[in-house]
């Protein structure tokens, strides 16, 4: 019979002038981008880790680690594809994922649908199986001082026989 498994994945990047930012496989305009030694997407990598975690597959560090010079640069959207094959390989069915992006700069309205489709066709799903909330801090902390983007991903899976 399915079953049906539950994953929870977080990503916090730090912002930076000069760098490129990609929010959930999309190149968002911004004079600030994200570290890392990816092509830093929170959002992907948040996604990534909920997969795994429902699969019982370990974390993003395990399967890219950043010590790895051929993920230096990487786009997450690469990394994405390949988890997703693994899981399909594995019997498991991506049916929904919840997303809260979690930013005061850039507000993230406009480019929920670009995100949504971009995430919608890499995991072969409709776009109306993910939900996508922009949220902030209120000013407050790293995140409200745009020193920080974060996301948090839950999602469900299907594991078919």
């Amino acid at each position: 019979k399915d079953t049906i498994k539950y994953g929870l994945g977080f990503d916090v990047h730090r912002l930076m002038s000069g760098k490129k930012l990609y929010i959930g496989g999309v190149k968002i305009p911004s004079p600030i981008g994200t570290l890392g030694h990816s092509d830093g997407d929170p959002v992907l990598h948040a996604v990534i880790d909920a997969i795994l975690g429902a699969c019982s597959m370990g974390d993003i560090g395990e399967k890219f680690s950043d010590k790895n010079k051929k993920f230096k640069n990487i786009r997450s959207t690469i990394l994405l594809r390949k988890i997703k094959k693994k899981i399909k390989a594995n019997s498991y069915l991506i049916n929904n994922l919840d997303i809260n992006i979690i930013t005061q700069k850039p507000k993230i309205q406009k480019y929920k649908k670009q995100i949504t489709n971009c995430i919608a066709k890499i995991c072969e799903i409709l776009p109306s199986q993910i939900n996508i909330k922009g949220k902030t801090t209120e000013k407050l902390g790293v995140i409200g001082k745009e020193k920080a983007i974060a996301c948090e991903v839950i999602t469900s899976l299907i594991k078919y026989d």
